[in-house]
């Protein structure tokens, strides 16, 4: 009987440890699934996409910019929707500080109707838009960044000739409702860089819809 007593406090302790060898490897790979593409501190690479103005838009036109929030968004996702007058804020708040928004989206057009090129552009006008609105024609650029979710945000400043990545993730943590956010995390990041002080938080989940491809 002790014998049995003993294997079985044996077995237990073995499964809660594989259980919480388990959960870490998990926490792991989400973690690492996450930061696939550029890190905090990288240097992003400039890119040529289609705005909803038909013109071609590059971050080097932006002479004057001393960064950009460039956020990946869409219009189908209710969490892109949602956030959708917090960017045009952002935008309208930073732009003439030198930070402006820069959208993309970089959802597949044939898996989702709904985030056409020719939808892009209704959306643009129908919420008045003050930002360019980029096609992700091909999805080439969002896995450059790493970007999983609609809206991810890559908060960049410009250090001679290169922008640096400065922070990665939400625009605050209440998606639901702006009055409840209690953490705004691109605005203060960006605030940060405006004042020559670090960004305190650099990384955060990104929370939306999975980019489909």
């Amino acid at each position: 009987m002790k014998t049995l007593k003993i294997l079985t406090v044996f077995t237990i302790v073995v499964a809660g440890i594989a259980l919480a060898a388990d959960q870490f490897i998990g926490f792991d790979a989400i973690k690492s699934s996450e930061t696939n593409g550029y890190a905090i501190g990288d240097a992003a690479t400039d890119f040529s996409l289609k705005n909803v103005d038909g013109n071609m838009v590059s971050l080097i036109d932006y002479k004057d910019a001393k960064g950009f929030i460039v956020i990946f968004t869409c219009n189908h996702c209710p969490y892109s929707v949602a956030y959708e007058d917090r960017i045009i804020a952002l935008d309208k708040a930073f732009k003439t500080k030198g930070y402006p928004v820069i959208a993309i989206n970089p959802n597949n057009p044939e898996a989702y109707p709904d985030d056409s090129y020719k939808k892009m552009i209704e959306r643009s006008v129908e919420k008045g838009f003050t930002f360019p609105y980029l096609f992700d024609d091909g999805q080439t650029i969002y896995p450059q960044y790493g970007a999983t979710k609609t809206p991810h945000v890559y908060v960049l400043e410009k250090v001679g000739q290169e922008n640096i990545v400065k922070y990665i993730g939400a625009i605050d943590n209440n998606y639901k409702d702006e009055k409840l956010a209690t953490d705004k995390y691109v605005e203060d990041a960006v605030n940060a860089l405006l004042n020559n002080e670090p960004v305190k938080v650099e990384t955060t989940r990104a929370i939306g819809c999975s980019i489909k491809s």
